[in-house]
């Protein structure tokens, strides 16, 4: 009889797989909540016979480790099955690799990607990512399966008797004026063009908003300040009149509440404009402001060199002086009693976005959150954070989000670079990535409310991004402001549109769309990404697209904390499976030429083309998602 063992140099080719439990169920999510019981169950090849095995686990660091045995639970011809508690391990990121002893010598098991463990004679590979984490505040149960509509105010809808402020430049035509832009990158510009768009236009347009399928509705800045985007905050305290002030946002938060919608503001703790009740560089308001002398009761705030002109500013920006919540009487002044967290959750909002997040200290983020809760149990905190947070570096520093006192999400930028990637450039390997790597790396509370997005205005339209064939490479502002795509374009990015938002809308988290894009919205950098909306010229049949897949949403509650699991992605087709309690939805995508057949083995029904049947043909270019109950075979013929 042939040996099972085989030498050294075969031993480092063969694979195992690795699986993450969460109380006896593997939930998809590397990150384990410090109450639950947590275990890896390991699969090693018989083949490389085993004689030991255990992980070894880093600090996040990865300087110190500790050594955990792997206990043999069981064996089949092909694997042995080993087990690894990760009982008593503190709150934290960590990094683990196996050491495994065979015949052969010492190997190590690093991570393939997928589940996948790799065989190594060296520890030199990927490691494999844990987090323990502990949640302090209630669920934002509320929200999970809905949809978030990010709203622009300027550029959205008119409403109101709204006085224009004497020093803001009015564009009267809505449906075809340009947004003010400077002639080059770096040029100097005003940002007090408006467009008239208000909190109570807002309001005119709630049911609007509610047929989209959304519940949360995300608005950029309101607060007084000079600019048309308010990211220089002038007063925290007070609404922009230009929007309707606090009556205007008391009464939007009434009327959305009416509709089962909540509302999150943008909070920008990072910096201030200096054009400020804080600041007060121009001298406009009354009180002395931190430019103005050191007695100012805001001067701590601020990081100045030589008062008062040399002063640290985000990104070098003279008129956004950086403040530092992390000194007691600015950040007692956001998070503290009375203070700007405490007046708006008051007032009933369903959370914050913070700006900037990887700006802020956890200290800080923890005190928003901690005073956001007492005063809305459930509330949302979100952070703009580009990238993977779960183990985010930020100044050198090791951010904690996802830990459990923190962040209940952030905005899910790789998912937008996986899915343009995905379908106008036919790679997959950044979707994998956001669909596998920094999905599987969120706690499951968290992977469920992700805000995931195709856009914001801080990138390209998103029907413009998918159908530009590089039309828009090298052209000035100018050229840029008038910009639109071809018939042929148009066409091609609507049917790319529809695959972005099926995708989107059905993996785990919030899909958030960004106003206009529903409506086929053009643009190309800001700020051509931020024209009004145009409700003269809806695209409809992207409008009903979104409408159906927001209904789909809405009658599923696979969508709101189902499991998730991918079941093909290539360069060409992604199919996805989300289940719960025994009912599964299959989002199915062709970006192929050529159309492709699909079959379930038994009954399923098609819920966009709206037919049941046990085979289907998906057309070239466009998406599916099926409904099917209990066990299945999947064939896709691709």
């Amino acid at each position: 009889m042939r040996s099972l063992r085989i030498c050294a140099s075969e031993i480092t080719g063969l694979e195992g797989s690795i699986e993450y439990l969460h109380n006896g169920k593997d939930i998809g999510s590397g990150a384990f909540q410090i109450t639950e019981k947590a275990e890896l169950r390991i699969l090693l090849p018989r083949a490389a016979g085993v004689v030991s095995a255990f992980s070894r686990i880093y600090d996040q660091s990865l300087t110190t480790y500790r050594d955990v045995e792997a206990i043999l639970k069981g064996s089949s011809f092909d694997h042995d099955s080993f087990t690894v508690s990760l009982e008593n391990i503190p709150i934290g990121l960590y990094y683990m690799s196996l050491v495994i002893n065979t015949p052969a010598g010492l190997l190590y098991g690093m991570n393939g990607g997928g589940g996948k463990i790799c065989l190594s004679a060296s520890e030199s590979g990927k490691h494999f990512q844990i987090s323990m984490v502990d949640f302090k505040y209630c669920k934002p149960n509320r929200y999970r399966g809905g949809i978030i509509y990010h709203v622009f105010v300027d550029r959205f809808a008119r409403g109101g008797n709204i006085v224009p402020r004497s020093d803001a430049v009015m564009i009267e035509d809505w449906d075809n004026g340009i947004p003010e832009y400077p002639e080059y990158p770096g040029a100097h510009l005003e940002n007090n063009t408006f467009f008239g768009g208000t909190l109570y236009g807002i309001i005119d347009k709630l049911d609007y908003i509610k047929s989209l399928g959304a519940d949360l509705i995300y608005l950029s800045p309101i607060f007084e300040s000079y600019s048309n985007h308010k990211y220089d905050t002038a007063n925290y305290m007070k609404v922009d009149d230009m929007f309707g002030g606090d009556e205007a946002l008391s009464e939007l938060i009434r009327e959305a509440s009416l509709r089962g919608m909540g509302i999150i503001l943008d909070g920008v703790f990072n910096h201030t404009g200096s054009d400020s009740i804080y600041f007060n560089k121009n001298g406009k308001y009354p009180g002395i402001g931190a430019y103005q002398s050191e007695d100012s009761p805001y001067y701590s705030w601020y990081d100045f060199k030589k008062h008062p002109d040399k002063y640290t500013c985000w990104w070098g920006i003279k008129i956004l002086p950086r403040i530092n919540p992390d000194v007691k009487e600015c950040g007692d002044y956001i998070a503290g009693e009375g203070g700007v967290i405490d007046r708006y959750a008051s007032m009933g909002i369903a959370g914050f976005r913070l700006d900037v997040a990887d700006e802020l200290s956890d200290r800080f983020i923890s005190r928003i959150k901690s005073m956001l809760e007492s005063k809305v149990q459930g509330s949302l905190l979100y952070g703009e954070v580009w990238e993977d947070a779960s183990n985010k570096i930020s100044y050198d520093k090791r951010k904690r989000y996802y830990l459990g006192s923190e962040l209940d999400g952030v905005m899910n930028y790789p998912v937008r670079s996986g899915i343009i990637s995905f379908i106008r450039d036919k790679n997959s390997e950044p979707l994998k990535y956001a669909l596998g790597e920094v999905t599987f790396n969120a706690p499951k509370r968290i992977r469920d409310m992700q805000m995931n997005l195709l856009g914001t205005h801080d990138t390209e339209r998103i029907i413009t991004i998918l159908a530009d064939d590089g039309m828009g490479k090298g052209k000035n502002n100018a050229e840029l402001s008038v910009l639109k795509l071809s018939p042929s374009q148009l066409k091609r990015g609507v049917s790319r549109l529809k695959m972005a938002y099926t995708i989107l809308a059905t993996i785990p988290g919030i899909p958030a769309i960004f106003y206009g894009d529903e409506a086929g919205l053009q643009g190309y950098k800001d700020p051509f990404n931020r024209r009004p909306y145009p409700w003269k010229n809806q695209n409809t049949e992207i409008l009903e697209y979104y409408r159906a897949i927001g209904k789909i949403r809405r009658e599923n509650d696979a969508y709101t904390d189902g499991d998730f699991r991918i079941l093909l992605i290539d360069n060409e087709h992604l199919i996805f499976e989300r289940k719960k309690n025994g009912v599964s939805l299959v989002t199915a995508v062709n970006n192929s030429d050529t159309p492709i057949s699909i079959s379930f083995g038994k009954e399923a029904a098609a819920l966009i083309d709206a037919n049941v049947g046990r085979d289907f043909v998906i057309k070239s270019g466009s998406a599916e998602i099926y409904k099917i109950s209990g066990n299945f075979n999947i064939n896709a013929k691709v």
